[in-house]
């Protein structure tokens, strides 16, 4: 049977997984702190039918070798971090983070899960939460008298409360960093939980030592681009549509070889 028949079914089925990649980054364009992701692939492994350096003569070498590739797999799917769109709410629990840094959340099994949205609320105890109700770490609770609510560039929660016209502090938003971010799992629910290929996570303040500012009124959105997506679907539909060809071909010449007989 012609390698080439594997071969293109590889091909094939890379491209389907780099068109399922795709299609999640659209469908969660206007997702709060949603960071795109990219399929990365790698050749397999080569079939060698002759090493390069083989003594062919008297004295010579083979420049080159015989060697034929055996399709592609996927290397990765690597989350891209880079900064996404800010959009002005002018929600005063909206805050974007600006550079780099997380936010840390209190999930459901007592873990703390890592996000980028920054679309806070207040549940009914006045914790400061995220829209799944899970209290940002470390908590932050806002008086009900409070009338209004300052969330400085460093984090600083300041809240003044009725009859009261001086700001009091309340609390601060930190924020986490990873050496590796990209290492980090998907959980789903715009969170991400630390792995041993992320690193540990690295608590600081907002605007020192490298983290980022946070901006109140702001939210950040998805850094998908769509008019490079469309490209790239583009690029995996053609793509497939020629490893799919090469199947074609290959049965074709499966075919004359087999009517030789005749």
């Amino acid at each position: 049977m012609m390698r080439a028949l594997y071969t293109s079914a590889t091909g094939m089925m890379a491209q389907q997984l780099n068109m399922d990649v795709i299609a999640n980054n659209l469908a969660n364009v206007n997702t709060t702190g949603f960071k795109r992701s990219r399929a990365d692939f790698q050749d397999l492994l080569y079939q060698e039918m002759r090493p390069a350096g083989t003594v062919v003569a008297q004295g010579a070498q083979a420049p080159t070798g015989v060697e034929v590739g055996l399709g592609v797999k996927t290397g990765a799917t690597e989350t891209m971090f880079d900064q996404g769109t800010f959009q002005n709410t002018g929600n005063k629990l909206d805050v974007a983070i600006e550079g780099d840094g997380f936010y840390k959340v209190l999930l459901p099994d007592g873990s703390t899960g890592y996000t980028r949205d920054g679309a806070f609320k207040r549940d009914s105890q006045g914790k400061l939460v995220n829209s799944d109700g899970m209290a940002i770490q470390p908590e932050i609770t806002i008086p009900s008298t409070a009338t209004d609510i300052a969330i400085g560039k460093d984090g600083t929660v300041s809240v003044t409360e009725a009859g009261n016209s001086t700001p009091q502090t309340i609390g601060k938003i930190t924020l986490t960093q990873f050496s590796n971010p990209a290492g980090l799992k998907h959980l789903g629910g715009n969170n991400f939980a630390a792995t041993d290929a992320s690193g540990s996570p690295v608590d600081g303040t907002a605007g020192q030592g490298g983290f980022g500012t946070l901006s109140q009124g702001i939210l950040e959105m998805s850094n998908v681009q769509i008019v490079q997506e469309m490209v790239n679907m583009i690029t995996a539909q053609r793509a497939y549509e020629t490893n799919s060809k090469s199947i074609q071909t290959a049965d074709e010449m499966l075919q004359t070889a087999n009517q030789l007989k005749h």
